[in-house]
């Protein structure tokens, strides 16, 4: 018998000490077959970190996260909490200062690039913070980012390099707001990675976080992402994720409308002006989803007869697979402008000189909200 079969398959990588398994692409620890007769024996996510400078995040649900942060309060450590511009409200831990203590939390804000040009950044800062506020968050500095276009990194390394002194840095976020390029932006400043990686786990978990070393000692900790189920990005097939989350910036669709009509979203959801003078509504959505007008009186029959086909995505075939429809009603003040906010597909800005009663239908479980306008 040759040697070679005599030598038992390692049970663990030796990256970052998780269980190795190749049944899974998906989950913790996977790693191709044809791998196993690689030198190290190390997982995708350690091998692609090493050699492509390409993070991928594994994911988990709020609960398992939460408990994962609960060391980070006690320990000197620098917090990265990336966010999705698009989705704030969707993509902010709500309850992140509590666990993080007196730690610094820099806000990073991703996809900046969706908005147009002449947005004013240091009111959408200020008007940030605001949000931030609400939440119960202290932020040390919010920047503004767009991992597409590749802005805003150089003063984000600068924002970590001035506020991380002796600290290890822990990057955190949901799935989807674009964690994965922003470490490997960190990676390649911070670290040569000459280093093993190496994986801590927190007790009462069965996470893993990935460590990687800083030239000083010190470490980037890459959290896993979080799965927020409110999210339309974790709702919809994958096929239909590129008519949700916009690629290029978004072009407000402004709609004068009189009360009684009704704007579809695809197939996806719905908003009903239903008491107020005419008056404009501006879409903030992805140029890919089209928007159907209609009379708010045939909006319901609209929706039976025609969804997954005139109204889509999603498409006939998996229009059954999400959940049921549930209405929300928004009673808008006069005077202000007032975003109505609905999670991962975007918001309608009302401009009311009048007031006006609102209402947004969309799978029940999805997160609205009206908020003050960000634009």
């Amino acid at each position: 018998m040759s040697e070679h079969r005599d030598h038992q398959r390692p049970v663990k990588c030796s990256g970052c000490g998780i269980k190795l398994q190749n049944d899974n692409k998906e989950l913790p620890g996977y790693i191709p077959e044809a791998a196993f007769d690689r030198e190290p024996v190390i997982c995708q996510r350690c091998f692609r970190i090493k050699n492509y400078n390409e993070a991928s995040s594994v994911s988990v649900d709020q609960d398992e996260f939460l408990k994962l942060l609960g060391g980070i309060g006690g320990k000197n450590a620098l917090v990265l909490h990336i966010v999705d511009l698009f989705d704030l409200e969707g993509s902010l831990i709500s309850g992140l200062q509590r666990f993080v203590g007196n730690n610094p939390v820099i806000l990073a804000v991703n996809k900046c690039d969706l908005l147009p040009k002449v947005t004013n950044w240091n009111k959408l800062r200020n008007w940030m913070q605001q949000r931030c506020k609400e939440q119960g968050l202290r932020t040390a500095e919010i920047v503004l980012v767009s991992a597409k276009r590749n802005q805003g990194f150089e003063r984000l390394l600068d924002v970590v390099s001035e506020l991380r002194g002796q600290r290890d840095v822990y990057v955190v976020g949901a799935t989807n707001v674009g964690k994965s390029t922003l470490i490997n932006r960190l990676i390649s400043d911070y670290s040569d990675l000459t280093e093993e990686l190496t994986t801590s786990r927190y007790p009462g978990t069965t996470l893993d976080m990935v460590k990687i070393p800083l030239d000083d000692g010190h470490f980037i900790v890459d959290t896993p992402g979080i799965v927020y189920p409110w999210r339309y990005s974790e709702l919809v097939e994958r096929r239909d994720l590129g008519a949700v989350m916009p690629e290029n910036p978004l072009k407000p669709a402004v709609y004068q409308l009189n009360e009684g009509q009704t704007l579809f979203f695809g197939g996806l959801g719905r908003f009903d002006f239903i008491q107020g003078e005419r008056q404009s509504f501006t879409c903030y959505i992805s140029g890919t989803l089209k928007i159907h007008r209609t009379k708010l009186e045939r909006a319901d029959s609209l929706a039976e007869e025609h969804l997954g086909e005139l109204l889509s995505p999603p498409s006939a075939e998996d229009k059954d697979k999400l959940p049921a429809w549930q209405r929300h009603e928004f009673r808008v003040a006069r005077g202000g402008a007032t975003d109505v906010f609905i999670s991962g597909l975007g918001w309608i800005k009302v401009n009311s000189t009048s007031g006006a009663i609102v209402a947004v239908h969309v799978p029940r479980g999805v997160k609205v909200l009206t908020r003050p306008s960000m634009i």
